[in-house]
């Protein structure tokens, strides 16, 4: 995404709620992919899997590289990672 200087409030708070709408729009694409993993998994360690930590490492290295503090990704995936868990394990009902 573009990075650009405001000029005005109004424009860096327009700027920001639009990039609301981005990430709301992603995280719903995300949880359909992830809807779509159950389909693959049948027990709690498939769901519980050593991945998680995998994209953890690589999102808070994204993090460090865009100049974000990998703390706050982490903490943000963390707990988007364990909503996602708890429904899957509610949908295969385990």
């Amino acid at each position: 995404m573009k990075r650009e200087k405001v000029e005005s409030l109004e424009d860096a708070r327009n700027r920001v709620d639009a990039i609301d709408d981005a990430l709301i729009e992603l995280i719903a694409t995300r949880q359909f992919y992830v809807d779509q993993v159950i389909r693959f998994k049948r027990k709690s360690e498939d769901i519980k899997s050593p991945r998680i930590e995998e994209v953890i490492e690589k999102v808070c290295v994204q993090a460090s590289e865009q100049g974000l503090d990998p703390e706050l990704i982490e903490n943000i995936y963390r707990e988007m990672i364990q909503h996602f868990i708890r429904r899957e394990l509610k949908e295969i009902h385990l």
